[in-house]
């Protein structure tokens, strides 16, 4: 991992609502992450903004707590990891293929973090795009609930290491579908992970024409009961059974629905830098 300065812990707690760090046990660790992930959007405008993404873990600090932007997963988990570390967790990085609508065997375009607790591994991960996953105790059949009424479930894959799958439409009015099939999210292994390989990943993923991120302005929010997120002009909501649908008509209502909802601020310069609007 890069290390960058050292972490200004106290400037991380506050940027994700927290006033102190949280004990180093499993609670702590899924109270660390849902804070997270309630209060840093996921987000890939400087891509589209033709800025890139750079991995200095200084610059990423900068980004995502002194500027208060959001970021991708290779932004969002190298900040996790960093304020884990300094909160007195022991864990290290992994990589991932994100199974969601591919068509072949997808690249390691993901990362999260692989975290041990009393000498037993859990996978915790602030930076999946989608709605929130609970922090999850790894072991074949591990099983947990997500706030907006899914499931999550933990499986070995003899092709790919380790499979996370997610049951559950937030959809439908109670979160849930009862009769709904799992879902592949992403697989992984637990190889070690060196600085370079996620370079190499993130530069693929931040680079590689005609993929989600390099055609599509995503940013998205978990919140207590649901999630938000605004594809391009089309901007969705859904808190427990309160459901919000429309596309955005003019550059002016995107860049207040992005401050206002995701709590990013972009100028009106930037907004049409997009492309979004004519």
């Amino acid at each position: 991992m890069q290390i960058g300065s050292p972490l200004d812990l106290g400037a991380y707690l506050a940027r994700i609502g927290l006033k102190a760090a949280p004990a180093a046990d499993a609670e702590g660790l899924e109270r660390m992450q849902r804070a997270h992930r309630l209060t840093i959007p996921f987000e890939n405008l400087d891509i589209r903004l033709g800025r890139g993404i750079s991995l200095d873990p200084d610059h990423v600090f900068d980004k995502i707590v002194h500027r208060r932007r959001g970021g991708y997963c290779f932004e969002q988990n190298q900040l996790f990891l960093r304020g884990l570390h300094a909160s007195g967790f022991e864990a290290r990085p992994l990589l991932a293929r994100v199974w969601l609508m591919a068509q072949d065997v997808p690249p390691r375009t993901h990362t999260l973090n692989l975290v041990t607790i009393d000498g037993e591994p859990w996978i915790a991960d602030a930076g999946f795009g989608g709605s929130y996953s609970p922090p999850m105790k790894l072991f074949d059949g591990s099983e947990a609930d997500a706030p907006d009424g899914a499931q999550f479930r933990l499986l070995r894959s003899e092709d790919h290491g380790w499979l996370l799958e997610r049951r559950g439409d937030p959809a439908a009015t109670d979160g849930r579908v009862p009769n709904a099939e799992w879902q592949a999210q992403y697989s992984f292994t637990l190889d070690q992970i060196a600085p370079a390989d996620l370079e190499l990943s993130n530069h693929w993923t931040s680079t590689r024409p005609d993929t989600r991120f390099t055609t599509l302005s995503v940013t998205s929010l978990c919140l207590p009961t649901g999630f938000a997120s605004l594809t391009d002009r089309h901007y969705s909501r859904r808190n427990g059974d309160q459901h919000v649908e429309s596309d955005i008509e003019s550059a002016k209502a995107y860049r207040l629905r992005l401050n206002f909802v995701f709590g990013i601020a972009l100028d009106e310069v930037e907004v049409m830098g997009l492309g979004l609007y004519p």
